[in-house]
């Protein structure tokens, strides 16, 4: 087991003693990201917590917020924006409603519709979480240099481009 530089490498050495037969390569590349992934979300959660929101309910704000004014959309292009289904984007909907952070009208544009957008208090909200969901993805990554932070972006693009 030489060469250990962290407990993905201890659990490929593992796997190369038991195993040899395995390329293990892809499993070092994907354990690395599901513990980042774990790690840098639980971190995003609790500086998401301060406002009183949970991550799922931040992708519904955020969404609103980053799609320009009037900060709305329909509750199916919300869906679509967030990769989810409209069943699971009802559930959001109304904790947020109820919260007064999100508010549902008809659609003037189509008489069957609705539209939701951000209240005055979901917009401050979700101006201050993703200032503090970045600050805290920032001290995550603070310790590396950034050429490197760039080169990792860079390569986890290639990686979901390729798939």
């Amino acid at each position: 087991m030489e060469n250990v530089t962290d407990d993905i490498d201890r659990i490929l050495a593992q796997w190369a003693d038991e195993r040899p037969d395995l390329d293990t390569e892809a499993m070092g590349v994907f354990g690395r990201i599901y513990r980042l992934s774990r790690l840098a979300g639980d971190a995003t959660e609790r500086a998401y917590a301060r406002f009183g929101i949970a991550r799922a309910d931040f992708d519904v704000l955020a969404t609103l917020r980053r799609s320009g004014a009037p900060f709305q959309l329909s509750p199916g292009a919300l869906a679509a924006s967030m990769m989810l289904s409209t069943g699971g984007t009802t559930a959001r909907l109304d904790r947020l409603e109820k919260a007064g952070l999100v508010a549902r009208s008809p659609d003037p544009n189509d008489r069957r519709g609705i539209l939701v957008r951000l209240t005055p208090e979901g917009r401050a909200i979700a101006d201050e979480a993703v200032t503090a969901g970045l600050a805290e993805q920032q001290r995550l990554l603070a310790h590396l240099p950034p050429a490197k932070r760039a080169q990792i972006g860079e390569l986890l693009r290639d990686l979901l481009n390729g798939l």
